[in-house]
């Protein structure tokens, strides 16, 4: 038998765990989002994407973590925090299933932050321009300068001869 497309309201849940892992969403609240019973919605999305809500919501956290433990010099307990998890112990213990290594070992195999930190590109912009300019229009600033320079030094008899 064919598997069916997963329906809208399955994707919406999916959405909502994408969209905001950080905070401590349960089973109930993404079966409130769909419209259906936590246990009908359990077995639906397990159904339509092969693992549970809880799965995929803890592997969107792990997946975040990993990103921050790469590009960011944050603690292992922040990084913890940060994607929604409360025990640095059993976050510790589900990263090193999914990854196969604790975090401070994952972190260890990756170039420190600092060393990577990416410029933004309008700084890059804005130093990357030349200083020393050559237009032609910079040329006429400084014959405009002079011929004021030269109208300070006239001596007011000068000026009624």
């Amino acid at each position: 038998m064919a598997s069916l497309p997963p329906t809208r309201h399955l994707l919406r849940a999916k959405e909502l765990v994408d969209a905001r892992y950080a905070e401590p969403l349960t089973v109930n609240d993404l079966a409130a989002a769909t419209g259906l019973s936590p246990a009908h919605f359990s077995r639906e999305f397990r159904r339509a994407f092969g693992e549970s809500p809880h799965q995929y919501l803890l592997t969107r956290r792990l997946e975040r973590a990993a990103t921050l433990l790469r590009n960011t010099d944050w603690s292992v307990l922040q990084i913890c925090t940060t994607v929604g998890l409360s025990s640095p112990g059993s976050f510790t213990t589900s990263f090193r299933r999914m990854f196969g290594r604790t975090p401070t070992e994952y972190r260890a195999a990756y170039p420190p932050a600092r060393e990577r930190a990416q410029v933004p590109m309008c700084v890059l912009r804005a130093y990357g321009r030349p200083q020393v300019r050559t237009f032609r229009e910079d040329d006429a600033v400084p014959v405009a300068a002079d011929s004021l320079r030269q109208q300070d030094r006239t001596t007011p008899e000068e000026t009624t001869a």
